[in-house]
């Protein structure tokens, strides 16, 4: 089966794809390689021919958009077709269910979210004692440009909805733009972010030490109280389910809770 952008759900369902989510070739979520090794690619877009080539007894696709106009008759030509939502930006937990549904594995697709809901509820008290109520934001930095999290979306959901931590200002402004995971932020609206912790996420070619000198980075509340914590964008920082979730909890205990 091909589940293309869904491997977390798979994986935590015990279930390995005959292909693998990637873009650009050589572009995948690296942290779920551990389970996915000697797994091949197929590219994000699933071209009907590839998506033939793998010849998987079922393709779970993430949203409706991804079948639209003819490409659903494409695909039902090869294999079994399912989208499992409607939305470019599905909830996790619904996509999960759905999946472990389709997969009849309803019953263990219940039980990973209720581990998980448990382990957030742990944390969210963990951090509380700790920060009370601090407020946090995480950013995208890439060569180009600066970008914050929607509040609702990614690694926004887990930070203000699973572990209950305050929203900047600037993050409810931005979280407005559009509908995208992660939103641009000027540098004007960078200067105003109050954040108390910064979760940064480091793009390729970004160099740390240049930013350290950034005038506006100086400035900010988190970077001045020591409160800037770097991951690279191999981790799971840009993406959301179970596994990347989880990891991203770990993530915020070990550098905010001492």
């Amino acid at each position: 089966m091909i589940a293309s952008y869904l491997e977390d759900h798979l994986i935590v369902l015990g279930v390995k794809p005959v292909a693998q989510w990637s873009v650009k070739g050589n572009v995948v979520q690296q942290y779920l390689q551990k389970d996915l090794a000697g797994v091949p690619l197929i590219p994000h877009d699933l071209p009907p021919e590839v998506v033939m080539s793998y010849n998987p007894d079922l393709l779970i696709v993430d949203s409706a958009e991804m079948v639209a106009g003819d490409r659903y008759s494409q695909y039902a030509k090869i294999t079994p077709t399912i989208a499992v939502g409607t939305e470019k930006n599905n909830d996790w937990r619904q996509e999960l269910l759905t999946v472990g549904d389709v997969l009849n594995k309803k019953e263990e697709a219940k039980k990973v979210l209720a581990d998980y809901e448990a382990k957030a509820k742990d944390a969210r008290e963990q951090l509380k004692k700790a920060i009370g109520t601090q407020s946090a934001a995480a950013l995208w930095v890439t060569g180009k440009a600066v970008f914050v999290v929607d509040e609702h979306l990614s690694s926004g959901d887990l930070l203000y909805k699973d572990l209950g931590l305050t929203i900047p200002e600037v993050v409810k402004e931005a979280s407005k733009q559009n509908d995208a995971n992660w939103k641009p932020l000027s540098t004007e609206k960078l200067a105003e972010l109050n954040a108390d912790h910064l979760f940064v996420v480091q793009g390729k070619g970004v160099n740390r030490d240049e930013m350290k000198k950034d005038p506006i980075w100086l400035q900010m509340p988190a970077v001045k109280n020591g409160h800037v914590y770097v991951f690279d964008d191999s981790s799971s920082w840009l993406y959301t389910g179970a596994i990347a979730n989880s990891h991203m909890i770990d993530d915020v205990l070990k550098s905010v809770v001492k």
